[in-house]
C-alpha cells in the first residue's frame, strides 16, 4: 500500500510525496483522511528545525496529530467502513517516521487510538485534539478555571470558551489587535492597559517563554501560572518576585482518550462551539506554501489542508 504524504526531510524542506505504508496488522484500521489540521506548535518547531529533543525525532518525518477521515478497511468490530474517525497521528510508514504521522492521504493506525465523530462536522472535527488538550488543562488534576488567558489563538479561543462553559469569566491578553475579535461573553485586551497585578490563574497559551517574569508580576501571592503552551527554549525566571509571591508553576501536557471523548461530547451537546476557529484551508498538493502561510501569517487561525481530492 502507498500513500501521499506531508514529509518534512530537514527545516523548511516539506512537500508532498509517496510513502510506502506498512501493511494493517490485526486490530488496525486503515483511514483514508478528508482534512488536516496544522498546529503552529509543535509543527511549527519541527518544520523550523528548533524542536527540542523528542522521542520518535528525525528526518525525514511525517507530521500531524489533528486529522479526521473514513475508515476504508477495519479488522476492529467497533467500527465499519464509512466510518468517520478523528485520527490523533499514526507510525505507518516504511520510509519516514510518524512524528506524528496523521497528515497523509491514508493512515494504518490502531482502532483504539480513534474516535468516532459526527461527519457533519466535516473539516471541524481535525480540531478535537487541540480542543482536548485545552480541556485537559481546565480539567486535570488539582486545576482552577484561568482568570487570564495569554493569546488569543485557536488554543486560547478554545480555552476562553471552555472556561466560559464552565462558569468561569476570563480576561484574554492579546497583543495583535487583529486577533482581538471573536470573543464571545469575555473581554481581549491589550496587555499594555492592563493595571492587575492580582490574578489567581494565569494560563499561557503563547508559548513565549519570555514572557514568565511578566507574568509572575501579574499574580496574586499564592497564585498560579499554567504553561499550557510549547516551550523550545529552556524557562527561567527571577526567583526573588516569585519567592515573595510564593508561585506555583504547572505544566499542562497533552490530552488523553479520556480528553478527547469528553471534548467530542461537548462538542456535540452543543456546549463546545468550534465555529469560527478555522480561517484558511488549502489543498494537501500545495502543503509548502500552506505551512508558510500558517507560521508567518498572523491572520491564520488554523489552517486546513484538504485531502477529499488531491490536487
Amino acid at each position: 500500500m502507498q500513500t501521499d504524504a506531508i514529509t518534512i526531510s530537514g527545516p523548511r524542506d516539506i512537500a508532498l510525496r509517496t510513502l510506502a505504508l506498512k501493511a494493517p496488522g490485526a486490530g488496525d484500521v486503515v483511514v483514508q483522511t478528508l482534512h488536516s489540521a496544522i498546529s503552529t506548535g509543535t509543527e511549527k518547531l519541527l518544520w523550523s528545525g528548533e524542536m527540542p529533543p523528542f522521542p520518535g525525532m528525525g528526518y525525514p518525518l511525517v507530521p500531524g496529530y489533528e486529522a479526521v477521515g473514513e475508515v476504508v478497511e477495519t479488522s476492529d468490530s467497533r467500527f465499519a467502513v464509512g466510518d468517520r474517525v478523528f485520527v490523533p497521528g499514526a507510525d505507518c510508514y516504511e520510509d519516514a517516521r510518524g512524528l506524528f504521522g496523521a497528515a497523509a492521504s491514508h493512515v494504518t493506525t490502531a482502532a483504539d487510538r480513534l474516535v468516532r465523530v459526527d461527519a457533519g462536522h466535516g473539516a471541524q472535527g481535525a480540531l478535537m485534539a487541540l480542543a482536548a488538550t485545552a480541556r485537559h488543562a481546565i480539567a486535570g488534576l488539582r486545576t482552577e478555571l484561568p482568570d487570564l488567558i495569554v493569546g488569543h489563538g485557536t488554543f486560547g479561543r478554545l480555552l476562553a470558551r471552555l472556561t466560559i462553559a464552565a462558569g468561569g469569566q476570563p480576561t484574554v491578553w492579546e497583543v495583535d489587535p487583529a486577533r482581538r475579535d471573536g470573543a464571545t461573553g469575555y473581554d481581549v485586551i491589550d496587555p499594555a492597559t492592563d493595571d492587575r497585578r492580582d490574578y489567581g490563574v494565569i494560563y499561557d497559551a503563547s508559548g513565549n517563554a519570555a514572557l514568565l517574569d511578566e507574568l509572575i508580576g501579574r499574580t496574586a501571592r499564592g497564585g498560579e501560572i499554567v504553561l499550557a503552551g510549547f516551550y523550545a527554549q529552556p524557562l527561567s525566571f527571577a526567583y526573588p518576585p516569585a519567592f515573595m509571591r510564593e508561585i506555583r508553576l504547572r505544566v499542562s501536557a497533552e490530552w488523553n482518550r479520556d480528553d478527547l471523548t469528553a471534548t467530542r461530547d461537548l462538542v456535540e451537546a452543543g456546549i463546545l462551539s468550534l465555529d469560527g476557529l478555522i480561517t484558511h484551508e488549502a489543498w494537501a498538493a500545495d502543503a509548502a506554501d500552506a505551512y508558510a502561510t500558517a507560521f508567518s501569517d498572523p491572520a491564520c487561525l488554523k489552517m486546513i489542508l484538504n485531502w477529499g481530492t488531491v490536487q
